[in-house]
């Protein structure tokens, strides 16, 4: 894959912080999508006013969106569900809108998704082919994908990464998990049988990489690991990791108190046994496929 500029949305989030510095160790010259422009090359917008400074896109070789409001973040109100929902449906609308409307448009736009995508299915495994679910989580996605569709009619690539759990240093799903565990108070939440899909944040990148640099690739692609585990599996690989206990269950009839209903049923407790066909086909080689060696690398044994 040749040197081009690559914008990206979400660039000081988790996954976007880690996705600058492996962009420019390839080569490429990654560029921020920001509501205040402050450095060299940075493109302004705004996407609850519905404003982005389209001029300054021109030049941009590939696009990878990951902006939005943290869905797990607060408690679902209806006015966090509103916001979740404004901030990716209309944020990769006007997105897509304006990379369409370009006179060079990019070849590749890789826009964030989630494996929420698919619901709640119990044992069931799930590759990029299988149906959605129908909650709220599920909805959401269906319209966050569906948005890319201005970029896609354009003739635009559009990879639509439907990411798992992402664990790495400094945040992700460890940065609630790991105080717990280093208590000794870390366990499976509710039953732990429920499918857990997850991916390294070294592999999230990778996948990102890979999408960009793959011309196959298009539409849909589950970026998770090769083999998913139930939530009490990954409790007990997360606690040998750290030389912690990993018994101490926690009920979901807590979890829900916690956090509420909505939120621990569709996103903490619901199972989600995806396999990420589509990369694997397309020939993407993990670093981290199976969770125990993957926790064990986390964190140095």
């Amino acid at each position: 894959m040749a040197p081009m500029d690559v914008l990206v949305s979400g660039s000081h989030g988790f996954i976007g912080s880690a996705l600058l510095p492996a962009l420019e160790a390839a080569g490429h010259r990654p560029r921020r999508l920001v509501r205040a422009a402050a450095g060299a090359g940075d493109v302004a917008w705004d996407p609850g006013a519905g404003t982005l400074d389209a001029a300054a896109l021109e030049g941009v070789g590939a696009v990878v969106h990951l902006g939005g409001v943290g869905i797990g973040d607060r408690r679902w109100t209806p006015e966090h569900k509103a916001r979740v929902r404004a901030s990716r449906v209309d944020g990769t609308a006007l997105l897509a809108g304006a990379l369409a409307g370009m006179r060079s448009p990019p070849s590749v736009l890789v826009s964030g998704s989630a494996v929420g995508y698919y619901g709640d299915r119990g044992d069931e495994v799930l590759t990029e082919e299988s149906t959605p679910g129908d909650d709220f989580l599920a909805e959401v996605v269906r319209a966050w994908e569906d948005a890319t569709g201005p970029a896609a009619d354009a003739g635009i690539r559009v990879v639509k990464l439907r990411s798992g759990v992402v664990y790495g240093p400094g945040g992700g799903a460890l940065k609630k998990q790991l105080p717990l565990f280093k208590l000794g108070l870390g366990g499976p939440l509710g039953s732990g049988r429920q499918w857990l899909s997850w991916i390294t944040l070294e592999d999230e990148v990778g996948a990102i990489l890979h999408a960009l640099g793959t011309e196959s690739l298009a539409g849909p692609v589950n970026a998770t690991a090769p083999e998913p585990v139930t939530a009490g599996d990954m409790a007990r690989a997360l606690g040998r990791a750290l030389h912690r206990p990993a018994v101490l269950p926690v009920p979901a009839f807590a979890l829900r108190l916690v956090v509420g209903r909505q939120m621990a049923d569709e996103m903490v407790l619901a199972s989600q046994r995806a396999v990420p066909a589509r990369l694997l086909e397309s020939g993407y080689r993990f670093d981290h496929p199976r969770a125990e060696a993957a926790m064990a690398a986390l964190f140095g044994r």
